[in-house]
């Protein structure tokens, strides 16, 4: 990995005219922006289907892609939707993702879309070559029949085929539509990395497909589920609530579930980012039936074992381990072994001594830093939250003499000099805008996911500033 400077920003941030952002022509300005500007890595968050509370992290599938990121313009070329189509799902405003009206009205324009395909032979030939998005269309299919009530209170497993189809479709779309994307960010020189969240959801086509791969009781229930303990982020821990993976069992096909699902998302990304990285080493199970992630305990995990059976998989793409949070001697030895990328967090970097990993002198070659993750505030929020003590060690450590409130350039040249080979900022951190745009705050049920640039704010930006930046630290 030589020396590469990029950008985190997901599909949802870009800015467009219907909601959210989406597969179209916005991504490709998008990419010519970080081309102009010498950044050579695009980093997006998982592309699966979100739950309830707009979280990409916990979805109905793993091999699912969120149709709210299909073009609808592109559809309207197709001649799938009409312009009085396009003209209901205009959005209010540009500066946030509708996530109610899109809810309520998004997947009915796409049903439209799809009663008017002729020819359904590609979208069949796509789902026999991907049997597990297949599966996730039946899900969801069934779980409509339900009332939308997860498998485990299923009272049919019939379905309305038109439901099916449209499901079927939009998988499809979504995923011709991302491919473009693709080979056109690779023609520009932008590799894109995306997200693996560890976890899957209770509620999802690959619980109710794949049963005896979690730890489940004999009616189905989960016997522990994931979280995290008190750390930084919150005092009470995370309880994630996803159901925990029977290793044991895993272990018996060599991991073929976590084989196929990395085998997908190699198709779709140039790398990835394994979340919760340190879940391989020991996982935190908490009873289930728990109200905090208190009385969780650590337990072994796959460790070795399962980044062995992926390197096939893998092969030459960038792997990124996020071990961030609870880390111990074992987990840094298992990212060694691995000889996958950490991350380091500015951050993080000082809230202990000089001797924190997350400060840039610290930071080795086979790293990843970033000023911050989508779970933190933004730099200008971060800066503005911190005590006089802190402010005033981060401006010296920047080798900078001025007023506190103008200190952000001699900050981000300080990660853009550092050892670390790749640096991502935050979209919002080249913006400089503060906490108001922060995109997940972990923990809070509800205000997240929901940040979005305008073409505006894009041009704002100076190019030049990153391309010399670029050039002269050597990353572009």
């Amino acid at each position: 990995m030589k020396r590469q400077s990029g950008v985190l920003m997901h599909i949802s941030s870009l800015w467009g005219e219907y909601s959210e952002g989406a597969f179209g022509k916005e991504a490709l300005e998008w990419i010519d922006f970080l081309a102009d500007c010498h950044f050579s890595v695009w980093q997006v968050l998982p592309f699966c289907l979100p739950d309830e509370f707009n979280s990409p992290y916990k979805s109905f599938g793993a091999f699912s892609i969120n149709p709210n990121f299909i073009d609808l313009d592109v559809l309207c070329a197709k001649g799938l939707l009409t312009p009085t189509d396009l003209l209901t799902a205009k959005q209010k405003t540009p500066y946030a993702c509708e996530f109610d009206r899109l809810g309520k009205e998004r997947f009915a324009l796409l049903s439209l879309a799809a009663s008017r395909v002729g020819d359904k032979a590609p979208v069949e030939a796509f789902l026999a070559s991907h049997p597990e998005t297949a599966a996730f269309c039946l899900y969801m299919a069934i779980r409509e029949a339900n009332g939308g009530r997860p498998w485990n209170e299923w009272e049919t497993e019939c379905y309305d085929e038109r439901t099916l189809f449209a499901w079927q479709f939009t998988q499809y779309e979504a995923y011709t539509q991302w491919i473009a994307i693709k080979k056109y960010a690779n023609g520009k020189g932008i590799s894109i990395i995306g997200d693996v969240p560890i976890y899957v959801s209770y509620d999802s086509s690959d619980v109710w497909a794949n049963k005896e791969l979690f730890q489940l009781d004999e009616r189905n229930a989960p016997t522990a589920v994931a979280g995290v303990p008190p750390d930084y982020f919150s005092e009470d821990g995370q309880l994630w609530g996803n159901p925990l993976y029977d290793w044991d069992r895993m272990r018996q096909d060599n991991f073929l579930w976590w084989r196929t699902r990395m085998s997908f998302m190699t198709e779709l990304f140039d790398g990835v980012r394994i979340d919760h990285f340190r879940g391989l080493e020991s996982y935190f199970s908490i009873p289930f039936g728990e109200t905090t992630a208190k009385n969780g305990v650590w337990v072994k995990g796959p460790g070795m074992d399962l980044i062995r059976a992926l390197r096939p998989i893998c092969k030459n793409k960038l792997i990124i381990a996020e071990d961030l949070g609870d880390i111990t001697p074992e987990v840094v030895k298992l990212v060694e072994k691995s000889g996958y990328p950490g991350m380091r967090v500015l951050q993080f970097a000082f809230l202990g001594d000089e001797n924190s990993p997350h400060l840039p002198h610290n930071y080795d070659l086979n790293c990843v830093a970033y000023t911050g993750t989508h779970d933190n505030n933004t730099l200008l929020g971060y800066v503005w939250d911190q005590d006089d003590g802190i402010k005033a060690r981060l401006m010296e450590y920047c080798g900078y003499e001025g007023d506190w409130n103008a200190c952000y350039d001699a900050v981000l040249r300080t990660m853009f000099t550092s050892h670390a080979r790749l640096l991502m900022l935050p979209v919002q951190d080249l913006l400089l805008f503060g906490r108001d745009t922060r995109l997940n705050t972990p923990g809070a049920a509800k205000g997240n996911w929901s940040y979005r640039i305008t073409k505006e704010q894009l041009m704002q930006i100076s190019r030049n500033k990153f391309l010399r930046w670029n050039q002269i630290f050597g990353r572009g």
